[in-house]
């Protein structure tokens, strides 16, 4: 074999590990179309894959977000604009609600799907990070809208259990409830109330 030769097939091998996001989903999707008998065994990947993330690592990971919104985004965002004026206490609202919207995607993605299990760790610790990150002394988005972590939380919750199947509601409000008495216990009687809303609506 040339050295030319070997190095296309060497590219060809590991172009794999190259593919973008939508370019590997692509090929799933391919692959699954001409052997369906792969199907079952790729949903249980993907079952795997969805439920495998722990409630401290989104707590963490939603602590870093909101932290990690700074002064110069802030200064970015808020003031005079073509379409008006946008104050900086609502400029930090919206920073925050834009740092996390992909894991409220992610629970609602998960319920719908009936990965409920899953669903609820990431809710749990959306609002475990929001807990975490509220009495922190903050010179960027966080100090400029200091209500934003429980406002969200209640949010969290809501949307949640409004993506959960309505025969689950009852068990899995009462699992979520118990397992955030724990973990954000000076919210416990908001997130109920926010909870119960959800439930009726």
């Amino acid at each position: 074999m040339t050295r030319r030769k070997a190095s296309a097939k060497s590219d060809a091998a590991g172009i794999l590990e190259r593919l973008s996001p939508e370019e590997a989903v692509a090929v799933l999707h391919q692959l699954l179309d001409k052997h369906h008998e792969l199907r079952s065994e790729a949903e249980r990947f993907a079952t795997v894959l969805v439920s495998s993330c722990s409630i401290e690592d989104i707590a963490q990971d939603v602590y870093d977000r909101i932290i990690g919104i700074d002064l110069d985004d802030l200064n970015g965002r808020a003031g005079a604009h073509s379409w008006g004026y946008v104050g900086p206490d609502q400029a930090a609202q919206d920073l925050m609600e834009e740092a996390v919207a992909d894991l409220v995607e992610d629970i609602k993605r998960r319920a719908e799907l009936g990965l409920v299990s899953a669903a609820e760790v990431v809710c749990a610790g959306m609002v475990q990070g929001l807990y975490q990150v509220r009495d922190t002394k903050s010179d960027g988005a966080l100090g400029w809208a200091p209500d934003f972590p429980g406002e969200e939380a209640d949010y969290i919750v809501g949307e949640f259990l409004r993506a959960c199947p309505p025969a689950t509601h009852k068990a899995t409000q009462k699992s979520l409830m118990e397992t955030l008495a724990k973990r954000a216990p000076k919210w416990a009687e908001d997130l109920e109330r926010a909870a119960k809303r959800a439930s009726r609506e």
